[in-house]
């Protein structure tokens, strides 16, 4: 007589979605990389660099719309080969919290700082000719900006802006992170601020010594330039339209509340607004009720996976899917 077995259970339990997105070098294309066997079990409130937590989102869908075709032979038709005919893969989901990157990332264009204004200035919509910027000193790093006796122009709680003038450089621009790209020096060629105003190498003034600034996190785009200078950032800001796209390597996990871990690895995204939802009436912004009248606005964020060559066997891919067992469950 046979005796029975239990399984041990194999199915990851979770509540919630964490995202970590990092930036795609947009000079060569090459993303992020997510090495699951070095990364994988990683401290969700810690993640390995160059990953940055963008918190926990809500009503993630993962969208594959692949397609498979068949080439058909002999009398009868019949199915002899199968192929892929087309790589298609989207995600959407709400981030539940605002931030620069967040905001980025679910508008999809240039995101801008908003510098603050000289009190003379014109009115603008991303704001007006600004205060001019602070020098960056030698022997600044990510962390302590050194301006001398300009740190007298900044407050403890201020937000700042590191990068250097715009000085007709065409491409993508922006310490570390590209922020926008620039076609032709003429279109920006009034505003020496420019690349100030859509870094990502911007911090918040969490203490000062007399002669630095010191950084509440480390600036995304690492130790300014030289020549950087250092301005005050009064808000973030971005715009319907436009021609630049943002492009990210992400990394979405799930919780683990028992069982294993899941990853989804996509080595690169860009924002896009599918047609189907765009002709119902695409929500940038979503209402979370709390308890009326008080609700949470999230933002709404979709993308299309963009292509990538595997390096192990040269196969073009979208997506990665790792799954991590707990200790005590079956394989298979």
């Amino acid at each position: 007589m046979s005796q029975s077995r239990t399984r041990a259970a194999m199915v990851p339990v979770t509540r919630r979605v964490r995202a970590y997105f990092a930036a795609v070098d947009r000079a060569t294309e090459s993303p992020a990389i997510f090495d699951p066997a070095k990364m994988g079990l990683f401290e969700l409130e810690a993640p390995p660099t160059p990953w940055i937590d963008l918190g926990w989102v809500d009503n993630f869908d993962r969208i594959s719309g692949t397609t498979t075709e068949c080439m058909r032979t002999g009398p009868v038709n019949g199915a002899s080969v199968q192929f892929r005919a087309s790589l298609d893969a989207r995600v959407e989901f709400d981030f539940r919290e605002w931030g620069k990157l967040q905001m980025a990332l679910a508008g999809g264009v240039q995101h801008m700082n908003v510098l603050a204004a000289d009190p003379n200035a014109d009115p603008e919509p991303l704001g007006g000719s600004p205060l001019l910027g602070v020098a960056v000193l030698p022997g600044s790093t990510a962390t302590e900006i050194q301006v001398g006796a300009g740190v007298n122009a900044f407050a403890i709680g201020d937000m700042v802006a590191v990068d250097v003038d715009y000085a007709q450089q065409t491409g993508y621009v922006g310490a570390g992170i590209a922020g926008a790209f620039v076609r032709s020096a003429a279109d920006v060629l009034r505003d020496p601020n420019y690349i100030r105003r859509v870094t990502f190498n911007v911090g918040r003034v969490a203490g000062a010594t007399s002669s630095s600034l010191l950084m509440e996190q480390p600036l995304l785009g690492g130790a300014p330039a030289q020549d950087a200078l250092v301005q005050k950032v009064i808000a973030f800001a971005d715009r319907e339209g436009g021609s630049f796209f943002q492009e990210w390597s992400a990394v979405f996990v799930l919780e683990e509340q028992s069982g294993g871990r899941v990853c989804f690895y996509y080595p690169r995204l860009s924002p896009s607004t599918p047609a189907e939802a765009a002709a119902s009436g695409y929500q940038r912004e979503r209402r979370i009720e709390i308890a009326e009248p008080i609700a949470a606005v999230a933002l709404h964020a979709a993308f299309v996976a963009l292509p990538h060559k595997d390096h192990n066997d040269g196969e073009i891919t979208v997506c990665y899917r790792s799954y991590f067992p707990s200790s005590a469950a079956a394989l298979y």
